[in-house]
């Protein structure tokens, strides 16, 4: 699919954006997305553990992911929430052989514990976000999170699996799994649970696909996809749309995905 950029006004862009936003936000979506995993709970605690262990885990093939995503979930009884909550050590035993990619058991295990400790002593995942979120961003309370996560004892090792913005990190799965939990499409896609966050102060969970979209439509001009080109794709995102500018992470991952843009 060709399209000539330099041609087109923002508002053609936007109507551009908004119809394959449309084309994409929808159920079908799910089918081949990671974002199925949490969709197989109806408890909140469920669905953003659920959630947050997939999104750690979304790197590389999408049929991968969610195949180790599906055999996660089984070893944690298919209950991740009481899992995190009520498990004992030897319980624990049965996560060690877990691995995707450079992500294993030990690092599965260290995940256990620190969101146990997040939801004994922090009032859950949403309310530490929420804590420390800024007017129109998320960046600092992802910075935060990281720091309260590896707050008790831990593997150095697993530090590598939360990333930091502050750092000048794109966080692009940390603000994936937060679309998941802040957006409300209506459309049964994401699931727009957390009520203490808004639409409005989410970013673009930017990667290689959405990064070359969005370059090729004008929206980016910094070749590396980190915490300052996610910057500059948050600025261009918000003037198309304000309260919900991370819709049109649909019309760019799927433009690059789908429809190889």
């Amino acid at each position: 699919m060709k399209i000539d950029t330099k041609k087109l006004s923002s508002i053609e862009l936007k109507e551009f954006l908004n119809e394959k936003v449309v084309e994409f936000n929808n159920p079908k979506f799910i089918e081949s997305d990671p974002i199925q995993i949490p969709h197989q709970f109806s408890l909140k605690e469920d669905i953003e553990i659920a959630g947050f262990l997939t999104a750690t885990i979304a790197w590389g093939n999408r049929k991968s992911i969610i195949k180790n995503a599906k055999r996660l979930m089984q070893l944690l009884d298919n209950a991740p929430y009481d899992f995190v909550l009520n498990h004992k050590e030897t319980d624990l035993e049965k996560l060690l052989p877990f691995v995707h990619r450079t992500f294993n058991g030990e690092d599965c295990i260290q995940f256990i514990k620190s969101l146990k400790n997040i939801y004994i002593n922090h009032n859950g995942i949403e309310a530490l976000f929420a804590k420390y979120a800024e007017v129109d961003t998320l960046q600092k309370s992802i910075s935060k999170f990281k720091e309260v996560f590896f707050e008790i004892e831990h593997l150095k090792r697993t530090q590598k699996h939360v990333s930091d913005p502050l750092k000048n990190s794109a966080a692009k799965r940390i603000n994936m799994f937060l679309r998941w939990m802040v957006r409300q499409d209506n459309a049964g896609v994401d699931f727009g649970i957390w009520e203490h966050l808004s639409p409005s102060q989410l970013s673009c969970p930017l990667d290689v696909h959405s990064g070359n979209v969005a370059r090729k439509l004008g929206l980016l001009t910094r070749k590396q996809n980190d915490a300052k080109a996610l910057l500059e794709l948050d600025v261009n995102l918000r003037k198309l749309d304000s309260h919900d500018p991370v819709k049109y992470d649909f019309a760019l991952f799927g433009l690059g995905v789908f429809e190889g843009f």
